[in-house]
């Protein structure tokens, strides 16, 4: 019999943990979540002028964090810039992310390629998948993001190091321009049969 008081409290943790992860949508069938962030993902470039949370900011760098590292280097670092000045900066200088100019912040995702000092030879990839994180949780939080790149181009690259001033082994892979969306902006129907191969090409 006591055995049965622990039974309800137990059974409204599971249900609040299902609950995190998984909908019900209009048609009563349960959906995810997770599965409905990756798909409804897409690329915005125009923001409005409510300025992003330092918190909000913060968790986006957090999920960027949390992404898979070869041998669990973890080689990343995350420039947070709100600075007008630097934003600006970096539009003039980079030819694909012009909405700088009207994104209230960005991240910029930069990888440590210093083995010798905690980095990794293969920070690119591990970066690209902290910079893919950081997309998904905006696309959760309804903020607006969209990746641009800086690596491999070294005329990007060169600009935005000497902006925010970055050490010789720190190079930045992305800067994501972030902010609350000006309209609407759909993600892009990019499955496609054709592209999946079993067992043999």
């Amino acid at each position: 019999m006591k055995n049965a008081f622990w039974v309800i409290p137990c059974l409204m943790v599971m249900g609040i943990v299902y609950s995190c992860s998984n909908q019900t949508n209009e048609m009563g069938k349960t959906e995810n979540t997770t599965l409905t962030t990756i798909h409804n993902r897409k690329s915005v470039r125009s923001y409005t002028e409510q300025a992003v949370s330092q918190e909000d900011l913060t968790t986006l760098v957090k999920a960027g964090m949390a992404a898979p590292s070869g041998m669990d280097r973890r080689p990343w670092e995350f420039v947070i810039v709100t600075d007008r000045e630097k934003l600006n900066a970096m539009a003039d200088t980079l030819p694909y992310a012009k909405m700088l100019t009207s994104s209230p912040a960005a991240i910029v995702v930069c990888g440590n390629n210093d083995e010798g000092n905690g980095g990794s030879s293969y920070w690119y990839l591990d970066c690209s998948a902290a910079t893919q994180n950081i997309l998904l949780a905006a696309e959760a939080m309804g903020l607006g993001a969209v990746w641009t790149a800086a690596y491999p181009y070294e005329e990007r690259m060169a600009p935005v190091k000497e902006i925010l001033e970055l050490p010789g082994y720190i190079l930045p892979l992305s800067v994501i321009p972030v902010g609350y969306p000006n309209g609407e902006f759909k993600a892009k129907e990019k499955y496609n049969p054709a592209k999946i191969h079993t067992n043999k090409w």
